[in-house]
């Protein structure tokens, strides 16, 4: 994706180092059991620090099975908490109870990477939009009001109300989504590579959306991608993950335009680019680097 693809019709963000404090992990450390009976655990995350501020975009980047879900997950109360804390709006969440995780919910949502198998098909789109709100005791009227609301701002039209969500495009599906996650007004939602299964053109649009539903609301983003191209242009700073642990973060312009970390340089040289000698460049550079890095870690050993 071009810088001029991803912010056709939208303004990116500015850089700023942090807002007002609304989201902040200290030395989070994530394990799971071993698969055998003696086997020692898995570390999926190690001492992760993160902060996101009120109004604030933190892309999170990363190669799959860089941890980076993991962390979202954690955040949402789905991955265990085996070190460090979690705190939201001043409060530590890493080990809240299903209860006060119901009330979390009000605050805190969630978009996942798939829009066909994140909305249940045998329901229409009215209903999958009043289930959250019914659930934190809305009344039908006022629940239908506030599912009208939402339609029109994640653009689309009114009669999708009575529509299945097998009747949308992907890119129309992902909206319903984001009009979901919307629906109890939060303060943070974690976006897990809510772009990755649509198209260029149809990612660009729902970028700009997600860009001004912020604008319009205040709403701050944990944004996970594994592209550095997409979290260049939807994020304030930018933070990236290897092997369970951030290797560099920043301001998004800065990491993404010149990186310290030679795991974010392959990351950028990854990126495709549509000029096709450029893209070649970019290919021999990455190659480089990597046998540069194998030649250190050789000589290391």
């Amino acid at each position: 994706m071009t810088a001029s693809t991803a912010n056709a019709g939208a303004t990116a963000p500015d850089e700023r180092t942090s807002g007002a404090g609304l989201l902040a992990v200290e030395d989070l450390v994530v394990e799971y059991p071993g698969k055998g009976w003696r086997s020692r655990p898995f570390r999926a995350l190690t001492e992760i620090n993160i902060s996101i501020g009120q109004g604030e975009t933190l892309g999170l980047v990363g190669e799959s099975g860089s941890g980076k879900t993991t962390l979202g997950r954690a955040v949402l109360g789905l991955a265990p908490v085996t070190g460090g804390r979690i705190i939201f709006e001043g409060k530590d969440i890493s080990h809240a109870t299903r209860k006060e995780r119901r009330v979390l919910s009000r605050d805190l949502q969630v978009v996942f990477q798939d829009p066909y198998t994140s909305l249940n098909p045998a329901l229409e789109i009215g209903d999958i939009l009043a289930e959250p709100l019914g659930v934190q005791g809305k009344a039908p009227a006022e629940a239908r009001k506030r599912v009208r609301e939402l339609l029109n701002q994640v653009g689309l039209p009114a009669d999708a109300i009575h529509r299945l969500p097998r009747e949308f495009s992907g890119g129309q599906r992902q909206r319903v989504a984001i009009a979901r996650a919307l629906a109890l007004s939060p303060k943070l939602i974690v976006c897990d590579e809510p772009v990755s299964a649509l198209d260029l053109s149809t990612q660009a649009r729902v970028l700009d959306l997600f860009l001004q539903i912020q604008k319009d609301t205040g709403v701050s983003y944990l944004f996970i991608s594994h592209d550095l191209d997409v979290v260049r242009h939807i994020s304030h700073r930018v933070a990236v993950m290897y092997h369970g642990e951030i290797v560099e973060q920043g301001p998004a312009h800065t990491v993404t335009t010149n990186p310290e970390h030679p795991y974010t340089q392959r990351l950028l040289l990854a990126s495709p680019v549509p000029d096709p000698d450029r893209q070649e460049q970019r290919r021999a550079d990455r190659h480089r680097l990597l046998e540069a890095q194998r030649r250190q870690a050789s000589t290391a050993a």
